[in-house]
């Protein structure tokens, strides 16, 4: 007799006009696999084609640099910029799908700590904290950026607007866009490393001012896709950071990237469980709040391969669906392992070490299975 358990997690959910198997997604990672140029790789089809096959029902791509220009954030990292990374992406995107997946694309400039790229940007001249990461390919203190120019900051929502459209080109079913975590648009948003005087400084309401105009551009460049936004106060370079103005921050934040067109809120918390990022002095979250702000469906991330949190964030109205990273590389079937009550392999470290490359993990698997 085979046992089955029943979840929350594990019924049909809906995202804007995508109609989804189950609630759980694969939050991006980046896994910087991609050819030198950008272009995904076979190794990355097989990759995400994996995840569907597991039975997730929303798979998003890693952070994909979206322009040419100043986006790229490192070396191998794929992007969405030219003809050669919508041909590379469309191999992906089909394998997703016909495995019975969907799969949204995560647009993502990385500005000040870029370390992939010559020409680092930022809203101001701020040299960012903490040190380039190693498992991505870097090493020492990040650059000074360069302030970009009024007119430079609408070439980045024109980069945005294009990308999604080769986006739809790809066969991606959905775009988000990458406002968490300490890149570019983040870096608008947090109030140490934006210290602008013009429409894109000050307030809240001006500093998430570049992140809605994105939000705008995207969904309007291709409005038969689901457009969403990734949100968190966290920052890969800073794990402590909170919006300084707590729940009225949130509030300004949440309600101008609705406005904007954002059809879901995607909270991070940028490898810390979601508890420990999401709860407010209040007592509250910031993920039922975003909820509660925008009427929109929420993503919560962090430790949701936990089925007992899960359970309390489906059911006590704090978000609509889970993003999981490090348990999804650990169980790329966590849905079929869960609908069958079996256990779930725990992360190591190791996957991920020296460097986050599928190639990496592949032969951490084959290693296991030798």
């Amino acid at each position: 007799m085979t046992t089955t358990i029943e979840h929350p997690a594990l019924t049909p959910a809906t995202l804007g006009g995508l109609v989804l198997r189950n609630r759980y997604a694969v939050a991006p990672m980046s896994r910087v696999s991609a050819r030198p140029d950008g272009t995904p790789t076979g190794e990355m089809a097989d990759y995400y084609a994996e995840f569907a096959r597991g039975g997730f029902g929303l798979v998003f791509s890693e952070g994909t640099y979206p322009d040419s220009a100043a986006s790229q954030g490192y070396l191998n990292q794929p992007g969405l910029a030219r003809d050669e990374h919508v041909a590379g992406w469309r191999v992906v995107t089909a394998g997703v799908r016909a495995a019975g997946g969907r799969m949204i694309a995560q647009l993502m400039h990385a500005g000040a700590i870029a370390q992939g790229h010559p020409d680092t940007v930022g809203p101001s001249a701020v040299q960012p904290r903490g040190e380039k990461m190693r498992a991505y390919g870097g090493s020492g203190p990040w650059p000074l950026p360069r302030e970009l120019s009024t007119s430079e900051i609408d070439d980045v929502v024109d980069g945005f607007a294009a990308a999604a459209v080769r986006a739809r080109q790809a066969g991606f079913d959905g775009v988000e866009v990458h406002a968490a975590n300490g890149y570019l648009l983040d870096q608008f948003l947090t109030d140490y490393t934006n210290h602008r005087t013009d429409s894109h400084g000050g307030s809240v309401a001006n500093r998430i001012r570049l992140t809605a105009r994105v939000v705008t551009a995207v969904a309007e460049a291709v409005p038969e896709l689901v457009t969403g936004v990734r949100l968190s106060q966290t920052k890969v370079n800073d794990f402590t950071y909170r919006w300084p103005g707590g729940r009225a921050d949130a509030e300004v934040i949440f309600a101008a990237v609705a406005e904007a067109g954002a059809q879901y809120l995607h909270i991070a918390s940028e490898g810390r469980n979601w508890l420990e990022t999401a709860k407010l002095a209040d007592g509250g979250t910031i993920t039922a709040l975003a909820r509660q702000v925008t009427g929109l469906p929420v993503i919560a991330n962090g430790g949701m391969h936990d089925l007992a949190q899960a359970h309390e964030v489906l059911t006590g109205g704090h978000a609509d669906l889970l993003s999981i990273g490090h348990g999804a590389l650990a169980n790329p079937d966590l849905p079929a392992r869960i609908a069958a009550a079996e256990p779930l392999a725990e992360f190591d470290r190791a996957m991920v070490s020296p460097t986050v490359t599928v190639a990496n993990a592949r032969r951490w698997r084959e290693s296991r299975q030798a």
